[in-house]
Parts: C-alpha cells; sequence; structure tokens
C-alpha cells in the first residue's frame, strides 16, 4: 500500500486482487485468499484490505480482551476471541473484528476456525483510517447480522461508545470516559473503568 507522507493508510476496497469481482466474493473466496500478511474483510461481497494496526490500536485491544476474557472467564459467561479470527455472518460476510464476545447461550457458533453467526458483543477500536469504515460499512453490517452491541473504543480520545440494538438498528448508549462503566446489557456488572483500557 503506497501513500504520500501526509496521508494516513485507510481501509479501502481492494480491486487488484484475482477473484470474483466486487460484490461477489464469498466466504470462500475469502479462504482462498493467499496468506500475504494482509487484513482482509469481505462487507456485502466486497474485499476491504486494512493497514497495519499501530501501537496505541493494539494496547487499547490487548487490554480490552484481557479485561473481558478475565472476567467472562471468571463469571463463566461464555468466550472472548481476539483479531485475527473470522467472523462469517453470512456467505458474502467475513470479518474480523478486534473483540468478539460469544455468551454460552451461542456457543454452537464456534468452530476450530472461525465463528459462524452473530457474536453477541463486538468491540472495534477505531482509528483515523478506520473510522468511517466502522461506523458505516461494519457498523450497518453488524446491525443487519443482529449483533446486538457494538462497542467502539477510540484510543485517541480515551472513550468507548456503547452501541445497542434495537429494532434493526443500533442506539447510542453513550460516548463513555475516565472513570465511568460501561453500561453494558450483555455483561452484568463489568466492573471495569474506561480509563483502565488505555492506561
Amino acid at each position: 500500500m503506497t501513500i504520500a507522507p501526509d496521508k494516513l493508510p485507510m481501509v479501502s476496497a481492494v480491486n487488484n486482487i484475482q477473484g470474483p469481482g466486487q460484490g461477489r466474493w464469498t466466504y470462500e473466496d475469502y479462504a482462498a485468499l493467499p496468506d500475504d500478511g494482509k487484513r482482509y474483510e469481505i462487507v456485502d461481497g466486497v474485499l476491504y484490505m486494512a493497514p497495519s494496526p499501530g501501537r496505541w490500536h493494539q494496547k487499547a485491544i490487548g487490554k480490552l480482551y484481557n479485561y473481558l476474557s478475565r472476567y467472562i472467564d471468571d463469571e463463566k459467561l461464555g468466550e472472548v476471541y481476539i483479531a485475527p479470527f473470522d467472523v462469517v455472518l453470512a456467505y458474502n460476510q467475513t470479518v474480523q473484528p478486534d473483540v468478539s464476545v460469544i455468551l454460552n447461550d451461542h456457543r454452537d457458533r464456534i468452530t476450530d476456525n472461525h465463528i459462524v453467526g452473530a457474536p453477541d458483543l463486538v468491540v472495534e477500536v477505531i482509528s483515523p483510517g478506520s473510522a468511517g469504515y466502522d461506523r458505516r460499512e461494519k457498523q450497518n453490517m453488524y446491525a443487519r447480522a443482529g449483533v446486538p452491541e457494538y462497542w467502539l473504543v477510540d484510543p485517541a480520545a480515551h472513550t468507548v461508545e456503547v452501541l445497542s440494538l434495537e429494532y434493526s438498528e443500533y442506539r447510542s448508549l453513550g460516548v463513555f470516559q475516565g472513570k465511568a462503566t460501561l453500561p453494558t446489557r450483555l455483561i452484568a456488572s463489568f466492573p471495569v473503568h474506561v480509563e483502565q483500557f488505555f492506561a
């Protein structure tokens, strides 16, 4: 991916890879891609490539995963996965959320290689190059797939927005920072303060 020195890398549709053509990619096509070290996803049959995540993105993901997995394991609520781990929402929808939570009632969606169906919670850490994609394409796709809760984490602002699915659309429960705890409807009494994700 070649970029100008003053332009940040962005999530973008990939048009230079041999395949079925944009709008017609399926999970089978995606699974057949060579392992070239790049992160691909399919939304509505369109193949996208995300730039490599930066330092603060990775730190935030690591902390979120650690706090979520520790709490969910201790409470025996389900399982937590960190990217890269495929989530196949439909034949033409395959993504790698930064963090995915599957509660006990939906453990049958987990296979050895990927999740098939909607996770109960998806967490995406946004960056300047992914914010539009995470708030448009992915947010709309997660809503259509029936993901009950979607967290958007902004490591630059040290905030987490909690989106809850209501009548096939997400409603924001607010943007939280500092000593606030998240009003998650899925993980009862999750005790972590938002500032701990960014410490």
